[in-house]
């Protein structure tokens, strides 16, 4: 018999497709407007399971992000 406590109650698929609607870093992603290149690297990690096979993918994020956060340093000056 389990113990008091043990027992787990799962959220439901409906509240677990909510907090996957609401995760902060996709969100993130899709302000920048580098979400193509993020879900190609998430991609290819997937299939790959190595980051160092994806360096393609990898670059093409990173020149992304660099891109906007350079667009964004003359507004914060």
């Amino acid at each position: 018999m389990a113990r008091p406590g043990h027992a787990r109650s799962r959220p439901s698929l409906e509240e677990d497709e909510d907090e996957e609607a609401e995760d902060p870093v996709d969100a993130m992603i899709l302000r920048t407007g580098c979400a193509a290149q993020h879900r190609e690297l998430q991609e290819c990690m997937a299939v790959r399971q190595d980051w160092r096979h994806c360096q393609p993918q990898v670059r093409a994020f990173g020149e992304c992000m660099a891109r906007r956060q350079r667009a964004e340093e003359p507004r914060q000056a």
